[in-house]
Parts: structure tokens; C-alpha cells; sequence
């Protein structure tokens, strides 16, 4: 619905302040259809998902060995003296913070390698659309996506106008 309605404010916006003697070419693409259809993303998300599983394949190891360990101490913590319960109790603390860790590490280089990999793509795709639009004399093209904004806008600004009008 924010798309429709910003589509259609930048669309009024064009025809009430364009010249009578010339037209605007608008056009509009999904970037979000496009960039999911690119070969260049689908290799660099199978790329992301194989390091995901990796991650995650880590952290379940992890996991298994900190149960391990819990059902291994609490089943002898009767025959242990109160100071090595306290000492199995801190190591069991301390597995579990570095596995907190680890999680909070693999998801910000997930987050670091996507970021780092999707980058050149993202402005490839919109390399390419300016081409395609500046070769077809498209003066705006929309994105069509949701929370899409406007992508090349080469039809008259009109800060300075609307700057006079209001006096500054």
C-alpha cells in the first residue's frame, strides 16, 4: 500500500510541476525481482547458505558437548566434593558464554561476508537499469519493489523553484 501511494505521489508530483511543452518519461522495475533472478546472486547465496551450515554445524557440535557435559556432571556431582562442582559449574558457564559467542561472531561475518559479496552486484544491476533507461529516454525509473524509491531522475529538479517560492 506505501508503494502505491508513494508511486503515485512521485507520478502527481511529475505531472503538476512539468512543463506543458514537455513529457517525463517514467518507467519502473522490480529490483528485487531482478537481483533474485541475477546468476551472480543465486552463486553468492548458495555461497552464504554453504557457510551458514557450516556455522551452524559448528554450533550444534557445540551444543551436543555442553549437554554432554551437563548430564555427565550432574550425573556424578554427588560423588564430587563441593569444589569440584563449583569448578565443573564454572567450566559448564564458560563453555556456554563461548558458544554464546560464537553464535554472535558467525552471524555478524554472515551478516559482513553477505554485505561484502551482494555489494558489486547491487550496483551492477543498477549500472545496468541507468543504461537501459538513459537508452530509452526514460527521465525517472521507479522501483517498483516494496520501499522502493526512485532509481535515476533525470527530469528537472525543482528544489531551486520550490526554494524561491518559499522565500529562501
Amino acid at each position: 500500500m506505501k508503494q502505491l501511494f508513494t508511486f503515485f505521489t512521485y507520478l502527481l508530483l511529475l505531472i503538476a510541476f512539468a512543463p506543458s511543452n514537455a513529457q517525463s518519461k517514467v518507467a519502473h522495475i522490480n529490483t528485487q525481482q531482478l537481483l533474485s533472478e541475477m546468476p551472480e546472486v543465486i552463486t553468492a547465496n548458495k555461497e552464504l547458505e554453504k557457510l551458514e551450515k557450516q556455522y551452524a554445524t559448528q554450533l550444534e557440535t557445540s551444543a551436543k558437548e555442553f549437554d554432554t557435559k551437563v548430564k555427565s556432571y550432574s550425573a556424578d556431582a554427588e560423588n564430587q566434593t563441593d569444589l569440584i562442582n563449583q569448578q565443573r559449574q564454572t567450566e559448564l558457564q564458560d563453555l556456554q558464554q563461548r558458544i554464546a559467542e560464537f553464535r554472535q561472531t558467525a552471524a555478524q561475518e554472515l551478516q559482513k561476508k553477505q554485505a561484502e559479496m551482494m555489494r558489486p552486484l547491487y550496483d551492477k544491476a543498477r549500472a545496468a537499469i541507468e543504461t537501459v533507461a538513459k537508452a530509452q529516454s526514460f527521465d525517472y525509473v521507479l522501483d517498483s519493489s516494496t520501499g522502493g524509491s526512485v532509481i535515476l531522475a533525470e527530469g528537472k529538479d525543482l528544489m531551486a523553484d520550490v526554494k524561491q517560492q518559499l522565500g529562501f
